[in-house]
């Protein structure tokens, strides 16, 4: 018998004449957890897709060889009989539905065609706990954080017999902690003899996890590393992903000018008639012309809502304390009127909030400030698209052509659609949250690199970051947030992650 549970050998697929996988060869081994690198673009999760049946057989070249035998599935279902599960970053549960619910949707628990709720309860628990996760089954999913739906989307996996788990950036939304405890999960299951492939863009997580790693650029295989050989280390990674080497991931800035406070945040409270609770309490801080703020902290700390409430306020939170933009007093009744202030916000939900996914990269574009290419309420199509055009070559947006759809972009090109968008509001303060969550090193790269040239033109950055690393190489200076306080404000000098995980657990 073969070593390999998994051989997709030769496989080549295109979109509308672009190849997106050029002969792709990928093998995985029996019982090993192998992740799939590469740039946002690379073909990972389209070499996905072909394996799952969302890209059916006779829609791409090549072969699937799985559990020794040549598979030509048709739908998505063909795989999931097979013993093959896929999960994506946007997780696939109804928030309204019970866990159990959820859990065995499709998949129902039957006594004589007639669902047997009690068994399916009891078996969610054995389900549950082959995920170490202890939750009443009947809690509805939507009072559940990120990392618990993450490890319901594995058990519902698990429920069907799953031979080979495939993970899209299983911790992109995670934090710290989360993220570790899928990871040793992925361990143990490796243990129970259960075939992992993680596609993921956090190499310090690869280095720690993987047994193999494929590494993809422009939809060509370039390599598959061994960590048996030594060879998954991060250097090697990013060579091979990029096609050269980054020395530096944060770029370095000149020593620019720092200006006058043009932001100035005081005794600051929110409360969330919603939820019932106050968000944030008393919170102090100041943004000066031509520096980056970094708010770090961990997940549920209040960094977006204090980011939303500054923003125009448009989750209607009752806020209490003083705004000063450029010394003078402001209030704000709409995201409208803060824009007009000179503050844009970048959302940590590109997909959700950020962009219009069905439309084309001119219109994301040049949807924040129609005003400036309209007369009369007619908009001057021919300077829409110089506009676009423009952003696309100054953000490096990777696409045929303005036309293109925004949802069939990688998610780093995403982003900086979603970069241009604000930054053709011409803001004066750019608050940045998560800026590069989901998206590959060389594209962080580049972000980094216009984060540096907005500064340099006289813009000032509040970036909103779960990542340590991020934090600490592109702030001037730092601020912690845990339960809806700031903790503490260190300088860029002084500041070190142990110093920032003292202050975000306060």
């Amino acid at each position: 018998m073969s070593e390999f549970i998994l051989e997709m050998d030769q496989i080549s697929k295109s979109f509308t004449g672009v190849k997106a996988l050029n002969n792709v060869n990928f093998k995985v081994k029996k019982g090993e957890i192998h992740c799939l690198v590469g740039e946002n673009g690379a073909g990972k999760s389209t070499l996905m897709k072909v394996l799952s049946g969302v890209y059916p057989y006779g829609t791409y070249e090549g072969n699937i060889i799985f559990d020794g035998e040549i598979k030509q599935f048709s739908k998505i279902n063909d795989s999931v009989d097979a013993g093959i599960a896929i999960i994506y970053q946007e997780l696939a549960l109804f928030p309204d539905l019970s866990v159990y619910e959820n859990l065995f949707v499709g998949n129902e628990v039957q006594h004589k065609g007639v669902v047997d709720w009690n068994k399916t309860i009891v078996e969610s628990r054995n389900v549950l706990e082959k995920v170490n996760l202890s939750v009443n089954p009947e809690t509805l999913i939507k009072d559940l954080g990120v990392g618990k739906q993450q490890l319901i989307e594995i058990a519902k996996a698990l429920s069907k017999e799953v031979k080979l788990l495939i993970l899209d950036e299983p911790t992109a939304a995670l934090n710290e902690d989360d993220s570790e405890n899928l990871l040793n999960l992925l361990r143990e299951l490796k243990k129970q003899g259960i075939t992992s492939i993680m596609i993921s863009h956090k190499l310090k997580e690869v280095i720690a996890i993987a047994d193999s790693a494929t590494i993809l650029r422009d939809g060509n295989t370039v390599c598959t590393l061994a960590a048996a050989k030594g060879e998954i280390n991060e250097n090697t990674i990013i060579k091979n992903m990029v096609g050269r080497e980054i020395n530096n991931i944060y770029p370095k800035r000149e020593n620019q000018a720092i200006g006058d406070t043009i932001l100035e945040v005081s005794n600051w409270s929110a409360y969330d008639s919603q939820l019932g609770k106050r968000i944030l309490r008393d919170v102090n801080f100041h943004v000066k012309q031509g520096e980056i703020i970094g708010i770090a902290g961990l997940m549920g700390a209040g960094r977006t809502e204090l980011a939303q409430s500054i923003f125009g306020n448009p989750k209607n939170y009752k806020l209490q304390g003083e705004l000063q933009i450029d010394g003078k007093p402001r209030k704000f009744k709409h995201t409208s009127e803060a824009i007009k202030a000179g503050i844009a916000y970048v959302t940590e939900d590109r997909k959700g909030d950020g962009l219009f996914l069905t439309q084309n990269i001119k219109n994301n574009i040049s949807v924040g400030n129609l005003k400036e290419i309209s007369a009369s309420g007619v908009i001057n199509e021919n300077e829409e698209i110089k506009v676009a055009n423009d952003y696309k070559k100054d953000l490096t947006i990777k696409a045929s052509s303005i036309e293109q759809l925004v949802g069939n972009l990688s998610g780093g090109n995403q982003q900086k659609v979603s970069l241009g968008k604000w930054l053709f509001v011409k803001p004066k303060l750019l608050i940045l949250d998560e800026p590069t969550r989901g998206i590959d090193v060389g594209a962080k790269f580049e972000i980094y690199t216009i984060m540096n040239s907005l500064i340099a033109e006289g813009m000032s950055i509040i970036m909103i970051s779960s990542e340590l690393g991020e934090v600490l190489g592109m702030s001037d200076r730092i601020y912690v947030m845990a339960e809806g306080e700031i903790k503490g404000e260190l300088s860029a000098e002084e500041a070190d992650q142990e110093k920032i995980m003292q202050l975000a657990t306060q």
